[in-house]
């Protein structure tokens, strides 16, 4: 979780919606990149392919549910929505695994009473997963908020990314981008998970407004390559 925390807490942040959302991914995917359930739901956020639709870029070139940053933004959305329509964080954050059609039935039956739809509830889908959800997630964010208490023998969490990254401005191929950046097309690859093997293999274009991942010190290294090709050079006899 240390990788991608800072970045998920300013991601809501920048919403509006309470920053503890960030700890969502310790019940849904265990912070695992690459992590697939049974039901289709990929990535650190566990969206299904449908959601993503709504949410996020899903394209020939693109799945930004592999984008834990990317996907962080499609939850903000997803979260949003679902506390505007359901009217209280319990029922939000539940419909995160329930759906928000189905807790509205709940709440249309119980109202914001979040224990009676616990106890008293009977949608079709609404088992053990959905039930214990909220629970889950408040577990999660007690522990992680006190790491001495429940890791007394230390616990040390990954740094986070050091990636640069970017946004483009026009649809653009994958080999395009290693080239302007001077990054082997492979390396590019290895960090960008979110990237289909038709956007590798050429065949599609990322679209116009994807953010890319860049090894750390690219963009850096782009600029002070820039001022030298500025600097006129001074001859002395």
């Amino acid at each position: 979780s240390g990788r991608y925390h800072d970045a998920f807490v300013a991601i809501f942040r920048e919403a509006g919606l309470p920053e503890d959302l960030a700890y969502l991914p310790h019940v849904e995917s265990s912070f695992q990149v690459a992590a697939r359930s049974s039901a289709g739901a990929v990535g650190v956020w566990q969206f299904t392919r449908g959601a993503a639709r709504k949410f996020m870029r899903l394209t020939p070139a693109l799945d930004e549910r592999l984008d834990p940053v990317a996907a962080a933004r499609g939850a903000a959305r997803y979260l949003k929505a679902a506390y505007d329509d359901l009217g209280s964080w319990p029922l939000a954050i539940t419909a995160y695994n329930h759906g928000i059609e189905g807790m509205r039935a709940a709440r249309d039956r119980f109202g914001l009473d979040f224990a009676r739809i616990l106890n008293e509830y009977d949608g079709r889908t609404f088992g053990f997963a959905s039930k214990n959800f909220y629970k889950e997630f408040l577990a999660a964010r007690e522990v992680a908020k006190d790491q001495a208490t429940y890791f007394p023998e230390g616990l040390v969490p990954e740094a986070p990314l050091p990636h640069d990254r970017v946004r483009i401005d026009r649809p653009t191929p994958a080999i395009g981008l290693a080239s302007r950046y001077g990054v082997p097309l492979h390396g590019l690859v290895a960090i960008n998970p979110a990237w289909t093997s038709r956007a590798v293999r050429g065949s599609s274009l990322l679209p116009a407004g994807t953010e890319i991942w860049l090894p750390e010190g690219t963009l850096a290294r782009i600029a002070n390559l820039g001022k030298r090709a500025k600097t006129p050079t001074n001859f002395s006899r």
